[in-house]
């Protein structure tokens, strides 16, 4: 379980650092595929001092021969964001929208805005995901679990919009949110007068050059587009995001991909460079000691460098992205794989070797328990002041949920000590004498950290 996506920095880099070379970051992917099982096609994307660069391993697909490169098109999911944030950067650059402007502007004016304390959500904060607003609106009710945004319309996200009662003031907290991201691509495509994919394809693809990345496929993208697959490698279903497409709807290659990183390096001329340096220049704190948010892009820094990230993941794909100015090195990578392991730790790896590469979990014995402990230790844990982890039961498991994150089961070695199949983490509960939960410890990467229970 990796708790906080965070990108630890090189000590001493300099304008000269460089990735390892071609066959070092290929063993990886050998390890990652043929060994670990993780993905079945990765690609990675290096900009560097001596250049740009490709490197690839895997397939299509289980019983597809053909081999992933830098042409091969993949879901980016929440990658997409970036895009989406650097349209409305644009979009502001050239006087057709203020940050600072209310949602509730470019929205029919039958749409009722949530507001708290009268405190008006913004552009802004949708972009730095501080709006308020859920990570998904509640009446996201798929009829099909396999593509479940297919379905969801403009007008249940308008019901939920004017139905919503925020939980805190705008502004006031960091907390991650497709549907914030959502909204923003459609009232920036209702501002344009255009819908998203053609608002991302003419202002931001066609002056960067970037011809494979896009919503929907031509029959040449569909031959390039790699099949998806869950943790155990059985291939899944694509995605669709016709509503909240700002929040996740694009697909791209390795190439279009470096293509955007330059861009953001400053590598190549584009009109869009304003837009891309205002996307750094907002701020905001995102909960997390050294990281804050900008205008889409996550922001760590430490030792007066700094990282720009962001990530994504789908049913069948993840997806990173990373850049350090200072040194002018950038990583995609990409996998079509829904996997544990992702593809972060490679992205962050390469950017900085000390970095961890994910591991196998550690073998664990499961030994039996009564299930009437489970009651003692279902609540809420606070390991950060934005970053909770959530217990639950259903009566015979246990389960663990960190914020933003998906729920994990969790196996007893011990009445109070609790391990995780899918990664290398333990919990252990601390309880008082009537046997419930005052707080918990997560054991994971060396460290045990310890969460206060607060519900």
């Amino acid at each position: 379980m990796v708790m906080v996506a965070v990108l630890p920095l090189r000590a001493q880099s300099s304008p000269s650092s460089a990735f390892p070379a071609d066959a070092q970051i290929r063993d990886l992917l050998v390890e990652r595929i043929d060994r670990q099982h993780q993905s079945v096609g990765i690609v990675v994307g290096v900009i560097d001092s001596t250049g740009r660069r490709i490197i690839s391993y895997g397939n299509f697909n289980l019983g597809d021969n053909r081999a992933v490169d830098g042409n091969t098109i993949f879901e980016i999911g929440s990658i997409t964001k970036v895009f989406t944030s650097l349209l409305l950067a644009d979009m502001a650059q050239r006087g057709e929208v203020a940050l600072t402007d209310p949602v509730a502007k470019y929205l029919p004016a039958g749409v009722k805005m949530p507001e708290r304390n009268g405190r008006q959500i913004t552009l802004e904060d949708l972009a730095t995901h501080t709006s308020g607003l859920p990570r998904l609106p509640s009446n996201l009710n798929p009829k099909g679990a396999t593509n479940p945004y297919a379905d969801y319309s403009v007008e249940q996200l308008y019901q939920f919009l004017s139905a919503y009662q925020p939980t805190r003031d705008t502004g006031s907290q960091y907390e991650y949110s497709n549907l914030g991201g959502g909204l923003l691509g459609h009232v920036l495509a209702r501002r344009a007068a255009m819908d998203y994919e053609m608002l991302v394809r003419s202002r931001i693809c066609e002056p960067l050059g970037m011809r494979s990345t896009r919503v929907s496929l031509s029959d040449d993208m569909k031959n390039r587009f790699a099949v998806g697959h869950e943790a155990t490698m059985q291939p899944v279903a694509d995605w669709d995001l016709p509503t909240l497409a700002g929040a996740g709807a694009l697909r791209s290659t390795g190439n279009d991909m470096l293509t955007l990183v330059a861009a953001n390096l400053g590598d190549v001329k584009t009109p869009l460079a304003p837009a891309m340096a205002a996307m750094l220049a907002v701020r905001r704190p995102a909960g997390v000691p050294g990281m804050e948010v900008g205008l889409g892009w996550h922001i760590l820094t430490r030792d007066g460098h700094e990282i720009i990230w962001h990530n994504g993941g789908t049913d069948g794909f993840r997806s990173f992205l990373g850049l350090e100015p200072k040194t002018g090195m950038g990583v995609v990578v990409l996998s079509n794989a829904e996997t544990p392991a992702g593809v972060d730790d490679i992205g962050q790896h390469l950017l900085n070797a000390n970095a961890l590469l994910w591991q196998p979990p550690k073998q664990h014995k499961q030994i039996a328990v009564d299930p009437k402990v489970f009651h003692g230790y279902v609540g809420q844990y606070q390991l950060a002041p934005n970053f909770l982890l959530t217990i639950t039961g259903d009566g015979t498991q246990l389960f663990v949920q960190a914020t933003g994150q998906p729920k994990l089961e969790i196996f007893p070695e011990g009445d109070r000590d609790y391990f995780l199949k899918v990664v290398d983490a333990q919990i252990t509960f601390e309880t008082d004498s009537q046997g419930r939960a005052t707080g918990l410890i997560l054991h994971q990467n060396g460290r045990n950290q310890p969460a206060k229970r607060i519900q």
